[in-house]
């Protein structure tokens, strides 16, 4: 594609692209509408619509299996079509669509046909954006541009639940405050709409449309491969959704008002950590970062099931999920690089993130069963039994050299 990369400046060094600055703060202001939502909605589901914890453990992993496993088919799309801004739109339109919904909803089946459909969008923008941000970036600073857009993001991240706090100390009512995730979804989308600018496809580029996963290729990767999409499974099923942290919160003595301060510990943390670890990962064997990362979400996990220390201690298994999370998500990701030739890095990616979802419906479920059969201390138990299953697994060095 024709890039309309920025010229350097006068040290040489190229300034990050419009377009990337304006995708982030598309990301920004919908991951703060989305965010304001996610915090509030575990509640809202039990307290408000008199929903089960199981009941939120099915939203929870059918819409997150759901983003996971829409990714993988987004991106080939976005290849075939030669444009990214038209998914774009159609992702962060059905995530704008979907924020009157929540506050209009007087049943857990209206909630989740507006999860189903959040998540939807979230599936279908997510490979397309980063691929226009690599199609607009010169090659030396990629890393700062993915780098940027993923911060802007999580800054969204941190800002939604704290949000969801001041409006709940001021309004009290949830569908009240639910109503004001409307205004960044339609912030968002303004931007997009009106600041995205396309790459220019380039002819010589375009290419038929071929799935993302070749099943007759996907046989020839090797153990190490397979070790690695064995260990993310099992991971993924330790690492539930984070709703039940907010349930846990509320649980716990905290009131409507203060559960998303869980949110903010956890996303704070993650902002923190996320970079270091990465670039960590760069210079010692990744599999002993995301050791790290396992014991880690143990820690948390034994925190979050204590059933005394109160709001200290439910904090603090809050800081350590979010530690965990920057020591995992990149990681993995970077394991799956290091463990396939080149040109099949996209099957790769796609059969992980299918087995990810999966497990991800699984989880989810599999947490909100146990709550309700044996109480919250035992899904946070359970959690940890997996995480510590999955770093049984990385007992089998995971490649060769200094990043296996």
């Amino acid at each position: 594609m024709s890039h309309g990369h920025s010229a350097p400046d006068a040290n040489g060094r190229r300034a990050i692209p419009r377009t990337v600055w304006m995708l982030g703060l598309v990301s920004l202001f919908m991951d703060l509408s989305s965010e304001l939502i996610h915090s509030l909605l575990p509640i809202f589901l039990v307290s408000g619509l008199g929903a089960s914890v199981l009941a939120v453990g099915v939203i929870e992993g059918v819409a997150e299996a759901t983003a996971l496993i829409v990714k993988v088919f987004s991106g080939a799309i976005s290849d075939f079509l030669g444009r990214r801004k038209g998914l774009l739109l159609a992702g962060y339109g059905l995530a704008a669509l979907s924020k009157p919904l929540f506050p209009l909803a007087h049943s857990v089946g209206m909630v989740f046909a507006a999860r189903f459909i959040d998540r939807i969008g979230k599936g279908i923008r997510g490979a397309p954006r980063d691929a226009l941000v690599a199609d607009v970036t010169p090659p030396d600073i990629r890393g700062a541009a993915f780098g940027l857009r993923q911060s802007m993001d999580t800054v969204g991240a941190v800002l939604g639940p704290a949000l969801a706090v001041v409006l709940m100390l001021a309004f009290t009512d949830i569908r009240h405050v639910l109503w004001f995730a409307v205004v960044p979804g339609v912030v968002a989308m303004a931007l997009l709409f009106w600041g995205v600018r396309e790459a220019r496809p380039d002819p010589a580029e375009a290419r038929a449309f071929r799935s993302p996963i070749r099943w007759d290729a996907a046989r020839g990767f090797g153990a190490a491969y397979w070790r690695v999409v064995a260990i993310g499974a099992v991971f993924t099923l330790a690492r539930f959704s984070e709703a039940f942290l907010i349930l846990r919160g509320q649980d716990m003595g905290l009131s409507a008002a203060w559960a998303p301060a869980v949110l903010i510990v956890m996303s704070l943390f993650f902002t923190l950590s996320a970079y270091p670890a990465g670039r960590l990962s760069d210079r010692v064997p990744r599999s002993a970062i995301l050791a790290a990362g396992l014991v880690l979400l143990v820690l948390a996990d034994l925190a979050l099931a204590a059933t005394s220390g109160g709001a200290w201690l439910l904090l603090a298994g809050a800081a350590l999920w979010g530690l965990h999370m920057g020591f995992s998500q990149g990681i993995l990701a970077a394991m799956v690089a290091d463990t396939t030739p080149a040109g099949l890095k996209g099957t790769a990616f796609g059969i992980f993130n299918l087995a990810s979802g999966i497990c991800m419906l699984l989880a989810s479920v599999l947490a909100g069963w146990l709550w309700q059969s044996w109480g919250p201390s035992a899904t946070f138990l359970a959690g940890a039994g997996f995480a510590a299953a999955a770093l049984l697994g990385l007992g089998v060095p995971v490649g060769r050299g200094k990043r296996e």
